[in-house]
C-alpha cells in the first residue's frame, strides 16, 4: 500500500505531455535549441498581458521615458526567476506545486492551492476584461456582451490541446509575434526620441523622491512577474526528452535559459514600447493622465494622424489577451494538479477558471460599466501582488537545498541574489498594498 501511495506521490505533472518532444541527438545547436524553444514563450505572455497595459500607459503618459529603467528591472527579476524554475522541474522532476505537496503539510499545501486559484482567476480577469475592451474597440461590440464571448476560447483551448502543446506553443509565438510587430508600427508612427529613451532605462534618483512616480513604479513591479507562471515554467520544461543524465539536465538548463532569455527579452521589448508609445503620443503632447486603455485608443489616431493607429493597438490588446487566457488555464492544470494530485478534464478546468473570472466581471460590467471595469483590472493585480511571494519564497529554498538539488543546488552568489530578490518583490508588494487600501 505504502508502495502505491508513493508511486501516486511521485506522478509528474502533465504525465499526457511528459517527454513527448524529442530532442535530436545531433550537436547542431540550432536543431537543439529549436527542440527546446516554447516554454519561455508561454510564460513570457504573462508579463505582457492586459494587467500591465494600464501601469506602462500611466507611466508614459506622467513621466515620459523616466520609469523604462523598472521596466528593465522587473523583467532582469523575472529573468532570474524563470530560471530557478528551469532547474526545479529539470533537476527534480517536479513542478513547483508539486514540490510545495511534498515538502509541506496537507493544510499548508491546501492554503497555497486555495490562494494560487484565486491569484489565477484575478489574472484571468484581467484577460476577460482587456479581450472585452478590445472587441468592444474593433468592432463596437458592448462591453458586457464582450465578457460572455470570452467564455467561447475554450474551444480554441481543446482543440490546440488534442493537436498537441507544440501548436500551442506555435499560436502563442505567433501572437506574440502579432503584438510585437503592432508596437513596432506605434513606434514609427510616434517618433520618439532615442536620447530620450535611451535615458530612460539608466534608474534615476528621481523615481525615489518622487512618490507618485514611486507608486507607479511599484506598480510596474508588482505587476510584471506572474505567479502562474513560476509554477507553468516548473511543469513545461518537463514535456521535453531530455536525457535523465548529469550531461542531458546541464543541458537541457542551458537551452530552457536561452529559450526563456530571448522570449522574456520580447516582452521587455512589448512593455517598453507601450510605455514608449504612451510617451512620445501622450506625454510630449500635454496628455498627462492617459491610464485608462479606452482612452488610450481614442487618443492615438487623432495625435499621430495616422490612420489605424489606434485599431493596430487594440489589436495588439485583442492578442494579449487571448494569449494569457492559453497560458492561463495550463497554469491551471498543472497547480490543481501538482497540489492536490486531482485529474480534472480540461473543458471541465477551463470552464470552472472561465467562470469564477467572467462571473464578477458581469456584475461588474453591468453595474458600473467602462468606470467599473478598470478598477476590477486594477483589483485583478493587487490580488496577483498578494500571492506573489507565496510562490517565490518556496521557490528560492527549494532550489537552494542540496537534498533536493543535489550538485545543481544554487552556489552562494545566487542563493544570495535570489533571497535579495525574493525580499524586494515582497516588501515593495507589501508597500504597494498599503498605498492601494489607504486610497
Amino acid at each position: 500500500m505504502n508502495t502505491r501511495l508513493e508511486a501516486l506521490r511521485q506522478r509528474p505533472a502533465l504525465p499526457e505531455v511528459r517527454s513527448r518532444i524529442p530532442i535530436p541527438d545531433s550537436p547542431q545547436f540550432l536543431g537543439k535549441l529549436f527542440a527546446f524553444a516554447g516554454p519561455g514563450f508561454l510564460v513570457a505572455v504573462g508579463y505582457m498581458d492586459p494587467g500591465n497595459w494600464a501601469t506602462d500607459l500611466a507611466a508614459g503618459s506622467k513621466y515620459n521615458y523616466t520609469l523604462l529603467s523598472v521596466v528593465m528591472i522587473s523583467n532582469l527579476m523575472a529573468i532570474l526567476l524563470q530560471s530557478l524554475c528551469i532547474k526545479l522541474g529539470v533537476v527534480t522532476g517536479r513542478d513547483l506545486a508539486q514540490a510545495c505537496r511534498d515538502s509541506y503539510s496537507r493544510p499548508v499545501s491546501l492554503f497555497l492551492w486555495f490562494i494560487c486559484e484565486i491569484a489565477i482567476a484575478a489574472c484571468d480577469l484581467a484577460e476577460v476584461i482587456g479581450s472585452a475592451i478590445a472587441l468592444n474597440l474593433l468592432f463596437g461590440i458592448p462591453l458586457l456582451w464582450g465578457v460572455c464571448l470570452t467564455a467561447l476560447d475554450v474551444f480554441a483551448m481543446l482543440f490546440l490541446q488534442q493537436r498537441g502543446y507544440r501548436y500551442i506553443e506555435a499560436l502563442v509565438i505567433s501572437l506574440i509575434g502579432l503584438i510585437g510587430v503592432c508596437f513596432g508600427l506605434e513606434i514609427l508612427f510616434t517618433h520618439p526620441s532615442f536620447i530620450g529613451i535611451a535615458r530612460g532605462f539608466i534608474p534615476s534618483p528621481q523615481i525615489v523622491a518622487n512618490k507618485e512616480m514611486l507608486y507607479i513604479a511599484i506598480g510596474i513591479l508588482g505587476a510584471t512577474v506572474m505567479p502562474h507562471n513560476l509554477y507553468l515554467h516548473s511543469a513545461m520544461v518537463q514535456t521535453r526528452d531530455f536525457q535523465r543524465t548529469r550531461e542531458g539536465m546541464k543541458e537541457a538548463i542551458k537551452f530552457c535559459n536561452i529559450d526563456s532569455f530571448v522570449a522574456l527579452t520580447f516582452a521587455l521589448f512589448i512593455n517598453a514600447a507601450i510605455l514608449i508609445v504612451s510617451a512620445a503620443a501622450f506625454h510630449t503632447t500635454g496628455h498627462h493622465e492617459v491610464a485608462e486603455i479606452q482612452d488610450a485608443y481614442q487618443l492615438l489616431t487623432p495625435l499621430l494622424g495616422v490612420t489605424g493607429a489606434s485599431t493596430i493597438f487594440a489589436l495588439a490588446l485583442l492578442a494579449s489577451g487571448q494569449n494569457s487566457t492559453l497560458t492561463g488555464t495550463l497554469a491551471g492544470q498543472i497547480v490543481m494538479e501538482g497540489f492536490l494530485d486531482i485529474r480534472m478534464k480540461p473543458w471541465a478546468r477551463r470552464l470552472l477558471t472561465r467562470s469564477i473570472a467572467i462571473i464578477p466581471a458581469i456584475i461588474v460590467t453591468a453595474i458600473a460599466g467602462e468606470s467599473g471595469t478598470a478598477k476590477l483590472l486594477v483589483l485583478s493585480q493587487v490580488i496577483l501582488s498578494m500571492q506573489l511571494s507565496f510562490a517565490v519564497f518556496p521557490l528560492v529554498m527549494f532550489t537552494s537545498d542540496r537534498r533536493k538539488m543535489g550538485e545543481f543546488v544554487n552556489p552562494a552568489w545566487l542563493k544570495a541574489l535570489s533571497w535579495t530578490v525574493a525580499v524586494f518583490i515582497a516588501v515593495l508588494n507589501a508597500w504597494l498594498l498599503l498605498q492601494i487600501f489607504r486610497g
